[in-house]
This record gives C-alpha cells, sequence and structure tokens, in this order.
C-alpha cells in the first residue's frame, strides 16, 4: 500500500508526511501559529500527527532557517502558489455517479477544454452549465488541459508548481467535483491532462525542501526530473492516483512523454499509469499519451491506451491551407496521406524524417485505429502555427467541412479544440501570469519558438506576436457560450457528424480506402447492415465518366445515392447535385459526400444497332 503524501484528516487532527531530505528538521504551523514538529522517516521523509487541526485550516511547512513554504502535495492553495496550503477533506464530497460506467475506448470523441477560458467566468461552475450542450453535440469524454496550481491568475496549465492542488483561478477543489459528477450525469466523462515531465518556473517550493526532484539535465521546458530517485517517482505516482480517486476522473492524458525521462527498468509512464488504474478500480479509466517521436511502447509495453497523431493534423493542415513551413516540413497533405493517416495511424513510422535529419516513429500497423487519437485543431497546433487563428481562417469553408467529415466518422478516435466545434473565431494564443521577471523572457523565448516558421521569422511577423503576459491576449481567447447553438452550422455539422459516427456502419464496418487522385479520397465501410462510402475532395469539382476502382462499386444489384454532403445549406453549404451515377461520379468542390446503397433500377435492353 502506498504511504501517505501530504496532509489527511484523521480522528482528531491531521496527519502530515512530506520528502524533504536537504534538512535536519521540520514543521508544520497552523495559521493561528501553532508549530508541530514532525519526526524524520526513511528515505528524507518527515511525519506526524498534528492534533486539534482539521479541514478549513490553513498551514505552512517551517524549515530550520525558520523559512515558511506551502506542501509540495497541498490539495489547495486558496492564495496561489505563495500562500498557505489548505488541510481538504476529500471524502466529505457526496457523490452521486455510484452507477457511471467509461463509454467505449474504441468509441470516444473527445473535446479538449480549458477552464479558464470555456466561459467568460471562466471557472468549474460556469463549464458545468455547458455540459448539456456538449452531452448533445455527442461529445463522449472531456480532456482538460492542466488545472494544477500555476503562479499568476492565467496560465495554459503547463507550468504547474503545485501538482495536486487544481488552481484556485477555477474554484474550490469541490468545485471540481461537482463538475466531474455534473459529466458523470450526462453521460461524459472527464479525463485530465496531467504535466510529468518539468515543473514551472515560478512559484516551485518544492525544491525548498527537495532540489532532488530534479535532474542536472534540461528539456524544453525546464530542469528534467529525476526519475531515477524513489521518492519523486513516489511523488507523481501518487499525484496520477490522487486525481484519479478523488476527483472521480475517468483517465489522464500525458504531456510530452517523450521527455519523460527515465532510466529505471520499469518506465515511470508504466508505473503512472498502473497506479491510476489500481486507484480508479474497479472502475476502467482511458490513458492517452502525447509522444512525439511516435513511440508505440508507450501502448504496447507501459499501457496507455492511445497515443496523439500529429501526422493527420500536420497532413490535413497542409491539405487546408496548402502551406508547407516549420514542422510541416515532411507533409504534402494529399490523399494518399490522409488515408494512410486514417487506415494505418503514424505516416511516420521509422522512416527518414527530414525535418529533423533522423527516423521518426516506429512501427503501428499492428495497433487497432482507436489506439489514436486524431484532430484537426489542437491547443498546441492552433496557438503555434500563426498568431492564433483558427482553422476556418486560413483555409476554404468547403475543406474544413470536409476535413471535420473525414475527422469525424473515420474509426481513429476524433478530438475537438474547444471553439472548434462552433466555428468561433476567437483566437487561441498562448498566454501566461509569471512575475514581471519572467515577462521579457518569456516574450522572446515564444518570439524565438515561433521563428522555426520561416513566415513568422519575418521582421513584420515577429513585431505581431502577441505578448504572452499581456492580459489581453489571455481575454482575446475566452469563448462566448452563445456561440454553442444547434441552429449555427458549424455546430450542426459537428452534431450530425458525430451522430453519423455511431450507426452500424461506421462503427462497426471494415474500412479501406483508397486516393483517386492528389486531391481526392474515397473510404468504404463495409457492413452487414449496409455500406456506406465516403467520398473527400479538396479540389475543384472532381468528376469523371468512369472510374476503374473497385472500392467504388456499389453492392450487387444496388446503386450509389447521396446520404448526407458537407455541402447542405443548413452546414453553409450550397447544395449538392447528384454524385454517382451510371454514367458519371461527381464529387462537389471542397466537399465531402456519403453515400448509401439503394436498389438499382431495372437496366433497359440495349437497343440493336442498325
Amino acid at each position: 500500500m502506498a504511504r501517505s503524501l501530504g496532509v489527511d484528516v484523521i480522528p482528531g487532527g491531521v496527519h502530515a508526511r512530506v520528502w524533504a531530505p536537504d534538512h535536519a528538521a521540520l514543521a508544520l504551523v497552523l495559521d493561528d501559529g501553532r508549530a508541530t514538529p514532525l519526526a524524520p522517516e526513511a528515505g528524507g521523509y518527515f511525519a506526524g500527527a498534528v492534533d486539534g487541526a482539521s479541514a478549513g485550516a490553513r498551514y505552512r511547512l517551517r524549515l530550520p532557517d525558520g523559512t515558511l513554504v506551502p506542501d509540495p502535495c497541498s490539495r489547495f492553495q486558496p492564495d496561489g502558489p505563495f500562500g498557505p496550503s489548505e488541510v481538504v477533506d476529500p471524502r466529505a464530497f457526496a457523490w452521486t455517479d455510484a452507477s457511471w460506467q467509461l463509454p467505449r475506448t474504441d468509441r470516444q470523441v473527445l473535446y479538449e477544454l480549458h477552464v479558464g477560458t470555456f466561459t467568460p467566468a471562466g471557472t468549474w461552475d460556469a463549464a458545468a452549465a455547458e455540459l448539456p450542450y456538449l452531452a448533445e453535440l455527442g461529445v463522449t469524454t472531456i480532456e482538460l488541459m492542466p488545472v494544477n496550481e500555476w503562479a499568476g491568475s492565467r496560465n495554459w496549465g503547463y507550468d504547474g508548481v503545485q501538482l495536486f492542488a487544481p488552481s484556485h483561478t477555477y474554484g474550490r477543489p469541490d468545485a471540481m467535483r461537482r463538475f466531474v459528477d455534473a459529466a458523470h450525469r450526462h453521460g461524459v466523462a472527464v479525463i485530465l491532462d496531467v504535466v510529468y515531465n518539468h515543473f514551472g518556473p515560478d512559484g516551485n517550493f518544492a525544491l525548498a525542501l527537495a532540489k532532488g526532484y530534479v535532474a542536472a539535465t534540461r528539456n524544453d521546458w525546464g530542469d528534467d526530473l529525476a526519475f531515477a530517485t524513489p521518492a519523486v517517482r513516489e511523488f507523481f505516482t501518487a499525484n496520477a492516483a490522487r486525481w484519479v480517486a478523488e476527483y472521480h476522473l475517468d483517465g489522464l492524458r500525458l504531456d510530452a512523454t517523450q521527455a519523460i525521462v527515465d532510466p529505471s527498468p520499469r518506465h515511470l509512464v508504466a508505473e503512472v499509469v498502473a497506479a491510476a488504474r489500481a486507484a480508479a478500480a474497479p472502475r476502467r479509466i482511458f490513458v492517452v499519451a502525447e509522444n512525439e517521436p511516435q513511440d508505440v511502447a508507450m501502448i504496447v509495453d507501459h499501457g496507455v491506451d492511445a497515443l496523439w497523431n500529429d501526422d493527420f493534423h500536420h497532413t490535413a493542415r497542409v491539405a487546408a491551407t496548402g502551406a508547407i513551413d516549420g514542422y510541416l516540413h515532411d507533409y504534402h497533405g494529399t490523399a494518399r496521406e490522409l488515408v494512410s493517416a486514417t487506415l494505418h495511424g503514424f505516416l511516420y513510422q521509422g522512416q527518414l524524417y527530414p525535418w529533423q535529419h533522423q527516423p521518426r516513429g516506429t512501427p503501428a500497423r499492428a495497433l487497432p485505429r482507436h489506439a489514436f487519437v486524431t484532430y484537426l485543431e489542437n491547443h498546441d497546433q492552433v496557438a503555434n502555427l500563426g498568431f492564433g487563428e483558427r482553422l476556418g481562417d486560413v483555409a476554404h469553408p468547403g475543406a474544413v467541412r470536409a476535413l471535420t467529415a473525414l475527422l469525424l466518422v473515420g474509426q481513429p478516435l476524433p478530438m475537438l479544440f474547444q471553439g472548434q466545434d462552433t466555428g468561433s473565431r476567437k483566437p487561441w494564443r498562448f498566454f501566461v501570469d509569471h512575475g514581471d521577471h519572467l515577462r521579457a523572457p518569456v516574450r522572446d523565448g515564444r518570439a524565438k519558438f515561433m521563428a522555426q516558421l520561416e513566415q513568422l521569422a519575418t521582421p513584420e511577423a515577429q513585431a505581431m506576436l502577441a505578448d504572452p503576459s499581456a492580459h489581453a491576449t489571455f481575454a482575446g481567447c475566452v469563448l462566448d457560450p452563445s456561440e454553442r447553438d444547434f441552429a449555427r452550422p458549424a455546430v450542426a455539422l459537428h452534431r450530425d457528424l458525430i451522430a453519423l459516427r455511431d450507426t452500424p456502419a461506421f462503427a462497426a464496418g471494415a474500412l479501406s480506402g483508397v486516393a483517386l487522385d492528389d486531391r481526392a479520397l474515397a473510404l468504404r465501410f463495409d457492413h452487414a447492415a449496409g455500406d456506406r462510402l465516403l467520398l473527400v475532395n479538396l479540389g475543384p469539382t472532381w468528376k469523371r465518366a468512369s472510374v476503374a476502382e473497385p472500392l467504388l462499386a456499389p453492392p450487387a444489384g444496388m446503386a450509389w445515392a447521396t446520404a448526407w454532403s458537407s455541402e447542405h445549406p443548413r452546414y453553409g453549404g450550397h447544395g449538392t447535385p447528384p454524385v454517382f451515377g451510371p454514367e458519371r461520379l461527381a464529387i462537389p468542390a471542397y466537399a465531402a459526400v456519403v453515400l448509401a446503397p439503394e436498389r438499382a433500377p431495372k437496366e433497359q435492353p440495349l437497343k440493336e444497332q442498325p
């Protein structure tokens, strides 16, 4: 049984345990001034009972020199990371989700959500009010961007310094529990993005207790973490378990696992996944990982359920915009790439990747399609490829609708980024609120990162980059809930496609696909209840008198009829003439159509030639 970390409520008081190997003594000091020395334990820990304390009490840890610091395993920081910790009793919340079960893993529809910008209020309770909309849209799982405590009033969440405490800016811990409980009532699962590859740069007092949390090496975001140290491993596995157990979360999304550098025989990711599953038992959970090198060991060896597939995004982005710049260097946006990413997951499974001057990826063809999460937008990609514009701002609207159809009815797991579903034109930019001493370094570092794109390296583009620390940068990203209207074309498009995805042919049909040329493709879903054919055209009207391609042939005795089209006027299109006939196949420009079989008209006898 794992030992308890931080402060727990016990009969008559609380019990504390803190890792502080850099110090000879440690005391817990309550907000009323009472101090209780903690006894040393093996491994650099200090522990002990504090009589008379209860839930709601605020406290700090006192070092031998008198310095007061918060608890690294605090469950709540009511005034942020620079203030005192607060005792929280997670058992006091009255859950109503005893009968809740995670939706089927292979039918997930994910929705990436940032609590601080999802509504103008930026709170758990305000986000909970929008849950009926997400449920009706067809979302099965909300993927929360990190909510751990950070310095300042606004952050993407990846600068966490109090990893056990939900940010005070969103509400109290029970507000997060209310959100999850309400999501379950609406039939929606909730998973949490967790960052186990670095600490944030401001407000991290864990290092005042133990410099051994970090290693001597660095990654792109900060110091590597010292996972060879048992106490550090325990800190992160306990963190994963606590989120799942105390907030009834349905799983985790593991950020940038390639930066979790671990020399141990059993990788930290495997231990985190095991700890999270044990904490949830007997409930099932769903664990997703980001891994830029596309290493399937995350699934095969470490127990993750699915991996983000950047390759699908990158080729779709090039297909939609034509822009091949920066890390889009090795994608052409062709129909062949889109078919391969849909059928086989990663496009790079060990081949040379010229952008990085080395091979990228590992063989993934043996994995099921639901082992990959695909997307047209996510928090990184919207912010990193321009000035924060949405895909709809830089691409043909018909192409965006067509790619949305490919995303949502294909058998990989689709993910939407907040606002994508409404066609929002609100930008999504990188924002933080660190101390003034970090404002210039953050601004300069962001500009340098964006300069990997040739267009954004130009002086005029660099001058236009938003200051990450400016409040206006954050405020411009806040979504308008009034846009969540099912009469809105983009919302209707997403709802109808998600519903179509759940029909038998798309959910369980045998899937095959072919590129018809560089801009047009076909996906065939063979199913006993009725086949379906998805045609996607990302160029001018695609018209042929005849196509020698067996995937396009209707079932015996049947003909193809249009069952759905992205060009329907309710989605913002202009109508769809007949697509398939005895003398032609014609796919409208920048469109996707779904064909279903219907009884073929009786053939007329051929007239004799004179």
